[in-house]
């Protein structure tokens, strides 16, 4: 059989990619929320006869059924695609900003979707040569409660089962034209707290008569920085950030309460369960010996995002057919920001790459999360010929 060309066939869909992607900018909607996009990615779903199924609410699972799935052998991959956008105001000014005012793709999820469904009218289109399926996992809600680990649950990685999972992210710090990959430890692992110090109230004039909370909360924040500075190999990264501190309604009144909310990274797991560990302790320890009392809420955030090193190997040889191995970067440190597609790389072999979406030339620089971030849209057809390749090799044993 003739190998098949996806940058050409990519390229043929160019048009397309873009008119999908500049519409979900256009419409953002936020976790959970994306009814509209769902919507439209479902009409797309049945316009090319791919099956799919609703989950996590407004999540979808769809399935590219290969023409040779009788084998014993048979094997399926996924790819994902997160959908939501951030509650930031998008300031661009160009034809496809936002529309929805306090909404904005900010991450480039939108490029995500559109890559993804560019894939997978292509492998539909030749899904009768594939040995094997591919799963479409559209997720809800990436940047709030991970939606991954909602579609899990409900069984998106069963019938049938799901053998390696593949995921990008665009990034602004990456050149068009070229590709990011970090073996091992790609994403660090959160975990969100909150901590409520209650101390007794009173008149600021006579502090003697009260415990404040206020300076009680001033040495805690301070003690917390010393964990990882003093508590953690200085070789291995770990942050303790303290995000807010709210109490008080007055400057001559001593309140009764403060709240600080903050979150943990960490990239290894025992460093993960010392940190949650020693935050209570030194919490605890500091409110108890001046005075106070506290009520701590660490939570369960998303775990470390963990590359399989033969998966990705051969993203790498994949990619390496569509761009060329001198626009391949492997990546030597991990990122301290957190990624949801952990969760589905902790249960099936993963890869996760980052597409370069960046453009000096053309002033696209702006990081993501920010007003003014944007895409080189040229990285669309390129993410996805990526995407087709790898599944293509990975089904039909190229990689062998």
């Amino acid at each position: 059989m003739a190998k098949v060309d996806f940058l050409k066939s990519s390229a043929d869909i160019y048009n397309e990619l873009i008119a999908w992607r500049r519409d979900f900018h256009k419409n953002p909607e936020l976790g959970f929320e994306e009814f509209a996009t769902s919507s439209k990615i479902k009409a797309f779903l049945d316009k090319e006869g791919i099956p799919y199924v609703e989950t996590a609410k407004t999540g979808i699972c769809g399935l590219i059924k290969g023409g040779d799935t009788e084998e014993e052998n048979c094997k399926t991959i996924a790819f994902r695609a997160d959908m939501d956008g951030l509650p930031l105001q998008d300031k661009k000014g160009c034809e496809y900003s936002s529309q929805i005012e306090g909404k904005m793709h900010g991450c480039g999820h939108d490029a995500h979707m559109a890559i993804l469904m560019g894939t997978a009218k292509i492998l539909n289109s030749i899904k009768s040569t594939l040995k094997g399926n591919v799963k479409l996992l559209f997720e809800p809600a990436e940047e709030t409660l991970g939606g991954a680990s909602y579609m899990i649950k409900e069984g998106v990685l069963e019938d049938p089962k799901v053998d390696a999972v593949v995921g990008l992210h665009v990034s602004e710090t990456i050149e068009c034209g070229k590709i990011g990959i970090k073996k091992g430890v790609v994403n660090a692992a959160s975990n969100p707290f909150q901590i409520k110090i209650i101390g007794k109230g009173g008149h600021g004039a006579h502090p003697n008569t009260a415990v404040d909370p206020v300076v009680i909360a001033s040495n805690v924040i301070i003690a917390l920085q010393s964990i990882v500075s003093r508590e953690i190999p200085p070789t291995d990264p770990a942050v303790i950030t303290v995000g807010s501190i709210h109490g008080g309604s007055a400057p001559n009144i001593i309140p009764e309460e403060v709240k600080i909310t903050g979150i943990i990274r960490s990239l290894k797991i025992e460093h993960r369960e010392y940190l949650i560990k020693r935050v209570t302790e030194v919490v605890e320890g500091i409110v108890k010996a001046m005075r106070g009392s506290c009520e701590i809420n660490i939570e369960e955030g998303y775990p470390c995002l963990y590359n399989d090193n033969f998966m990705a190997e051969i993203l790498k040889e994949s990619a390496k057919n569509i761009i060329g191995e001198d626009n391949i970067i492997e990546l030597q440190e991990p990122s301290m920001g957190v990624e949801s597609f952990a969760y589905f790389s902790l249960e099936r072999p993963g890869a996760f790459y980052f597409l370069g979406s960046g453009n000096r030339e053309k002033g696209i620089t702006h990081p993501a999360h920010g007003s003014f971030f944007d895409i080189d849209e040229n990285c669309l057809p390129i993410g996805v010929a990526i995407q087709c390749k790898i599944a293509y090799d990975y089904l039909m044993g190229e990689t062998e």
